[in-house]
This record gives structure tokens, C-alpha cells and sequence, in this order.
């Protein structure tokens, strides 16, 4: 009977001990993923921005060694920064450290939304008074000029914007969908009313509805996969058991989520010429020459969306695996609150 007790303590402290590697595993890898991310953000822009060599000029050869070592430098240090974290609080379940994951991606995507907000009304107004020409009579010939160059626009006009919307999503916990909804239906019946009444329409008019609906149907995929909001195809997935659904949910979010979001984040900024970059570095602007300098913005909204979304997935990971393994405090949705009230 001893030897049988003993027998039974040993299997239970080693299951208990595969279940702890389990989640420290599975917490190092979400936080290494978005170690890594935030050290190829950073390394992208001191390598296009600040024309600093690039980590892989460690093996091509360059003759900025250093700079190299420090960018190659700041993914270890970001990895271990990770792994150190995890260690740190060894004693954390996983749900706490995806809802931890989810608060951050909420608030990126909370100042984006109302950065674009702010972005849009302010960029309109001097869009329309620059139209009817009446910048240099408020502002004067020099300034007026100036307004009228994308590179003037974005720093002394955009970038002060930015600043401001991030600071109100400190403040402000609303996601702000509805604003931007709202927001997006006024812009454009503000065109049909003054087109078919007025007769007057403005190219910087249609640019403003395309700017708050991309980024409208951008922001908000975090917020819809993280309520589960998706269009799913579901022909197996509803007859499985809580403990599969996690399964699946945990290696979806790695095979199929992360693997998607990291080739559009590396291809989208690799290099000053690339679909994100690109437009960034010059400010673009649209061919109408008097509508709204905001294009570039919707190239950063790409990478908005990559980022957002690789966040969600790493969060969803842990949620999965916790599912999996049946641990306690599942997350209830929205819909579902509002659907049992």
C-alpha cells in the first residue's frame, strides 16, 4: 500500500509538473513573439528612418559593424527580456497574461481610432481652406505655402494629432467604434447633401470617408476576433469539446494568425520601398493635388492592423491553451452577456 501511495504522489508531481513546463512554455513563446516584433519595429525604423546598416550586415559584411551589433543586439536583449518576465512571475496562470495582451492591444487600438479622428477633422479643415483659398489670410503666404507640402503637414499638423490621440485613449477607455461609425456615415452624407443641393463637392471630401472606413474595417479585426465576431466557416468546430476548440484555437492562432500577420509586418517593412515603408518615408499624398494628405496614413494602417492582430493571436494562443488544459475563469464574450441579459 505504501509503495502504491508513493507510486500515486510520484505521477501526480510529475503531471503536476508537466502542467507547470506546459504553461511556462507556452507563456514564453506569446511574450517571445512579441519580443521579437517589437524589435523588428524598432530595428525597421533605426534601419529606414535613421539609415542605420540593419542587423544582417552582421553577416554580409558592412562598415558600420557596431550599429549592426546593437540592432542585432536588441533582439536578444527583447527575447530575454521576455523570458526573464515570465520567470518572474512563474506563479501566473495563463488567462491573466492574455488579458494583460489584450488590455495593450485595446489601447493601441483605442489611440489609433481616435488619432485618425482628430487626424481627419484637422487635415479636412485645412484641406477646405485651401481650397477656397483663404490659407493665406489666416495664416499668411509663408505658412500657407508650407501647409500646402505633405512633409510640413504631417509633422506640424498630423504627428501633434497623434499625440493627442494617444493621450485621450489614456483616458478614455471606450474603444470608439461607434465615433468613427458615426463619424464615417456623417462624412458621407455630408457629400451627398452638399453635391445634390449645393452642387459643390471637394476631392479632400470622398479622400475623408475612404480615410475613416479603411480605418474603421482596419482597427476594428483586433476587437472582432477577440470577440469572436468573425465569419466563421463552421462545420466541425461546434461539435467539438471545450478541450479541442482550445486546441484548435491555440495551434490556429500559430499556424494560421501569427504566420499571416509576421509576412505582412516583414514584407510590408522590408526596406524604404516597401508597401508600408514606402509611403511613410515621403509622406505620400493622392494625384488630386487639392484633397487631403492622408494616404500615407493608410499605409500605416496595414502595419496597424499586423501588429494589432499578431497581438490578439498571441493572446488568443494562451486563452487556447488554457482552454485545452481546462483551467478556470473563462473569458465570456460580449454577445453573450448581452444575448443572456
Amino acid at each position: 500500500m505504501a509503495k502504491k501511495a508513493r507510486a500515486a504522489r510520484g505521477a501526480g508531481s510529475s503531471a503536476t509538473a508537466a502542467q507547470d513546463s506546459s504553461v511556462l512554455l507556452s507563456r514564453c513563446f506569446a511574450w517571445s513573439v512579441i519580443a521579437v516584433m517589437t524589435a523588428f519595429l524598432l530595428n525597421n525604423y533605426l534601419t529606414n528612418w535613421r539609415d542605420w546598416p540593419g542587423p544582417t550586415t552582421l553577416v554580409t559584411g558592412g562598415s558600420q559593424a557596431s550599429l549592426a551589433l546593437i540592432q542585432a543586439g536588441i533582439y536578444a536583449v527583447a527575447v530575454a527580456v521576455a523570458i526573464a518576465f515570465v520567470l518572474m512571475t512563474k506563479p501566473r496562470a495563463l488567462r491573466p497574461d492574455s488579458e494583460i495582451i489584450y488590455s495593450i492591444t485595446a489601447y493601441i487600438i483605442r489611440a489609433s481610432f481616435w488619432t485618425v479622428l482628430f487626424v481627419g477633422l484637422a487635415d479636412m479643415v485645412v484641406s477646405f481652406l485651401r481650397v477656397e483659398d483663404m490659407l493665406p489670410g489666416i495664416f499668411g503666404d509663408k505658412l500657407a505655402i508650407d501647409l500646402g507640402r505633405s512633409t510640413f503637414r504631417g509633422l506640424w499638423v498630423h504627428f501633434p494629432m497623434l499625440a493627442l490621440g494617444f493621450l485621450v485613449a489614456t483616458f478614455h477607455r471606450g474603444l470608439g467604434f461607434p465615433w468613427l461609425a458615426l463619424m464615417v456615415v456623417s462624412a458621407e452624407l455630408l457629400i451627398v447633401l452638399t453635391r445634390f443641393i449645393f452642387s459643390y463637392e471637394q476631392a479632400f471630401m470622398a479622400d475623408l470617408v475612404r480615410f475613416w472606413y479603411a480605418a474603421l474595417f482596419l482597427f476594428a479585426s483586433a476587437y472582432t476576433l477577440l470577440e469572436e465576431g468573425h465569419v466563421r466557416v463552421d462545420v466541425l468546430y461546434s461539435t467539438f469539446t471545450e478541450k479541442t476548440k482550445g486546441l484548435v484555437n491555440a495551434w490556429g492562432s500559430v499556424l494560421l494568425g501569427m504566420s499571416l500577420c509576421g509576412v505582412i509586418i516583414y514584407y510590408g517593412m522590408d526596406g524604404k520601398s516597401t508597401i508600408i515603408n514606402g509611403p511613410l518615408l515621403i509622406f505620400e499624398t493622392t494625384q488630386t493635388g487639392f484633397g487631403m494628405y492622408v494616404k500615407y496614413w493608410m499605409a500605416g494602417f496595414l502595419g496597424i492592423f499586423a501588429v494589432s492582430m499578431l497581438l490578439q493571436f498571441s493572446g488568443y494562443f494562451l486563452e487556447g491553451v488554457a482552454d485545452y488544459r481546462g483551467d478556470p475563469g473563462k473569458r465570456e464574450l460580449e454577445s453573450e452577456d448581452v444575448l443572456e441579459h
